[in-house]
């Protein structure tokens, strides 16, 4: 970051659920009325709508007005072009840190939380008023970054994603997954509700709620340690399926493998972004791993 004549500081944010609720119903008035239908009020989902307007506020006016800005939707970061000197500052839950990441290759990310009551703060840690110093200390170096493993999965033709917190293996509806699985020279062919890979920093969210429900004993990795655990999920065992090789870790240059069993419907997506997909077609074979890329986060 530093030699960087003139930083650019990317700002991260998604649409808040007011503003979504107004793009669905059009007016506050109907929208206030679809909700009093339903035994809802309209006020929380406007609190929130101030908090998050405050927070970027906040964080805009923190930007030295020489530096170079842009702002980005979620929707958006599919096509947005990041520099490599960028600074990546995300305003939102924790989940929009994890909808960036994939994106990015090494530039360090600022959470911002805009409403502690409503995120835990996991990755979004930082208050928007924090932001203006972190920036300044971030160009000059004088930060630490904490790197968060992220996962991959690959595809046998090449095609590949990546994620922060989990990949998902499976049907693109509720109908069964069917495919074989391959860990640790195991294999098993499974009609399941779809498998779920996560890394140390996805072991606080769904792979967490999967390791607690079904009391797992796997250790879940921590956040900066080259290992992913996978959870199949309500395994069904049959004449020509079994529901034994059901959870596990994988460790660093090991791989999980899927091969498809699905004449239509197999996906295979990151972070739930279902829109960023990969076609888990027949006969195709799927290894996921740990990647060679980091978040690198602002502590």
């Amino acid at each position: 970051m530093p030699g960087t004549s003139v930083p650019r500081v990317v700002v991260v944010t998604r649409q808040t659920d007011y503003d979504a609720l107004i793009a669905r119903q059009g007016t506050r008035g109907q929208a206030e009325f679809f909700l009093q239908r339903r035994a809802q009020s309209i006020a929380p989902l406007e609190q929130g709508d101030r908090a998050f307007d405050e927070a970027l506020a906040t964080v805009l006016a923190g930007i030295p007005t020489e530096w170079r800005r842009a702002r980005v939707d979620r929707a958006d970061l599919d096509r947005f072009l990041f520099e490599p000197d960028d600074i990546v500052v995300a305003v939102g839950q924790d989940g929009l840190v994890a909808n960036a990441a994939k994106y990015l290759s090494g530039q360090p990310v600022i959470g911002c939380n805009p409403d502690p009551k409503r995120y835990e703060g996991v990755l979004v840690r930082h208050p928007p008023d924090a932001v203006r110093l972190l920036i300044a200390r971030t160009v000059r170096g004088a930060v630490t970054l904490e790197e968060r493993v992220m996962v991959e999965a690959v595809l046998d033709d090449g095609q590949r994603l990546l994620a922060l917190n989990e990949i998902f293996v499976g049907h693109a509806s509720h109908q069964s997954a069917r495919y074989t699985i391959e860990a640790a020279d195991q294999s098993e062919r499974q009609s399941s509700s779809g498998v779920v890979v996560t890394t140390g920093t996805g072991a606080t969210g769904w792979g967490r709620s999967i390791s607690l429900e079904r009391h797992s004993a796997v250790p879940m990795p921590a956040p900066d340690e080259p290992a992913i655990a996978f959870f199949v999920r309500e395994a069904w065992p049959s004449v020509t399926s079994g529901a034994t090789l059901t959870e596990g870790r994988v460790e660093a240059e090991a791989a999980l493998g899927v091969r498809s069993e699905m004449n239509a419907g197999g996906v295979v997506f990151g972070d739930g972004i279902e829109s960023d997909r990969l076609d888990f077609a027949f006969g195709r074979h799927l290894a996921v791993r740990v990647a060679t890329e980091r978040l690198r986060l602002v502590g």
